[in-house]
């Protein structure tokens, strides 16, 4: 006997003989019937109308008899809760990975309190927000945490804001996020710190990808005319709320502002780590270098600068026309070598040089860290200009741009610089230009820009900007 069977066989059998008596009495009465209708089809002239109807009502019996029948069907089978009404059923809500999603970074200050931050998740649990990655950032009495999110895209950020500051979260900022940020701190903080070993120059970019955005500033111990430039920072460095003041391991002050978010230990700590490593190690320059056929046959070699090259630099300079200096710098031509140590230093940019076989250096090109744009300016001597070597060196730089997420790159030059604007428009991106008293500056937006020989032959640079 299975489970669904309630009905005992003793009760089975007394039940029985009702059942036959009624099927016995339906029979007789549909007999009678049958015999009336007969009767009256036969001696009645309505007879077939009669008949009609009766095979209409029996039809109309029978289907509504296979209707009942199959809706007591789907009742059984149908589990319990579920509508079996002739309304179309509602479209099933899609499932969590079938939804619309944004990924956000989201800091917010709770108290130092057990259990604060299980109410924090439970209240994003609840709004259906998924928790991807969680940073601690310890102070006095309160906890600062950061979190990656994955937030339903119809949960505003208004709504999330309002959510967590319910739930005991203070101070909340929230900035849009891609996949780059679902890498933990510590696999992240690792990479910075292999880049900045094989290269000076990438100290700045690592400082911004470690604090997002914000402004660096070095300024060195002396300036141009051999001054000092003020007070050296404290050894250990100075934390602020929206500054962090360290020593530069090139010298001088590293100055670190973000007046969006402030600066906890945990963040000062890990920008302390770095400046440790770079100053342990010293300046150092990738060794890769290019060598490029020019249109007319000439090679030259295309590779990172840094200080060692202020020598060859400078001879590049006696060698420069008074009209080329003053187009590249804009200033008296006697002001031009006091220059070089700030552009050779991979402190504030990244510099390439073109040298011929023989090692003479006839061409420079920088791009300079200006918060999240750069800057970029190009110097060619006079015996090498209209020979595709500034173009060579703008497309490097301009990929160099796009590596470190620069937004935007910009070249300030004389409007009568028409070797630099071609240079510009060479790269084949579009490009803004804003000229103020004589002054043109060209802003193009860093891609990726081929760096084939072939196209050297589109520079008409005559010089920088």
């Amino acid at each position: 006997m299975t489970g669904t069977d309630t009905t005992s066989a003793p009760a089975a059998r007394r039940h029985h003989w009702r059942r036959d008596l009624v099927e016995l009495a339906a029979l007789f009465t549909a007999v009678a019937v049958a015999e009336c209708v007969a009767a009256t089809v036969a001696h009645d002239p309505w007879g077939p109308v009669l008949l009609c109807a009766a095979a209409a009502a029996l039809l109309a019996t029978a289907a509504g008899h296979v209707w009942w029948t199959h809706r007591s069907r789907r009742r059984e089978k149908a589990p319990p809760g579920t509508d079996t009404g002739a309304a179309a059923p509602a479209p099933a809500a899609p499932a969590d990975g079938e939804r619309s999603t944004a990924l956000w970074r989201m800091r917010t200050t709770v108290r130092d309190e057990p259990g604060t931050l299980a109410v924090l998740c439970a209240a994003l649990a609840a709004r259906r927000v998924d928790i991807l990655s969680l940073q601690t950032h310890p102070l006095s009495d309160a906890t600062v945490d950061e979190f990656a999110l994955r937030v339903p895209a119809d949960l505003s950020p208004a709504h999330l804001t309002a959510a967590v500051a319910a739930a005991g979260g203070r101070d909340t900022w929230l900035e849009r996020a891609d996949a780059h940020d679902l890498v933990d701190a510590p696999t992240r903080v690792l990479g910075m710190a292999t880049r900045t070993a094989l290269d000076t120059a990438e100290l700045p970019r690592a400082l911004r990808e470690l604090l997002g955005r914000c402004t660096i500033r070095s300024v060195p111990a002396h300036g141009l005319d051999g001054r000092s430039q003020g007070p050296a920072a404290s050894p250990d460095g100075v934390l602020a709320e929206h500054t962090m003041t360290l020593p530069d391991p090139s010298g001088g002050t590293l100055t670190v502002t973000r007046p969006y978010l402030p600066f906890t230990p945990t963040e000062f700590a890990r920008v302390r780590a770095l400046l440790d490593l770079d100053a342990r190690l010293g300046r150092r320059v990738p060794p890769r270098r290019d060598v490029l056929t020019l249109p007319e046959g000439s090679p030259i070699v295309v590779r990172r600068a840094g200080p060692s090259d202020l020598a060859a630099a400078r001879e590049m300079h006696e060698r420069c026309s008074e009209a080329t200096l003053t187009m590249r710098y804009h200033g008296p031509v006697g002001d031009a070598d006091r220059y070089l140590d700030h552009l050779l230093s991979p402190r504030f940019g990244r510099t390439l040089v073109a040298q011929t076989a023989s090692g003479r250096v006839v061409a420079l090109g920088h791009l300079l860290w200006d918060g999240e744009e750069s800057e970029v300016a190009l110097l060619v001597e006079d015996a090498w200009q209209r020979r595709g070597v500034g173009a060579q060196l703008l497309r490097r730089l301009m990929a160099m741009a796009a590596e470190t997420g620069s937004t935007s790159v910009y070249a300030v030059t004389q409007a009568s610089n028409t070797g630099m604007v071609a240079a510009m428009r060479s790269l084949g991106l579009p490009l803004d230009y804003q000229i103020e008293e004589g002054t043109l500056v060209v802003t193009a937006r860093p891609a990726a820009v081929p760096t084939a020989p072939g196209a050297a032959g589109a520079d008409r640079t005559a010089t920088g900007g």
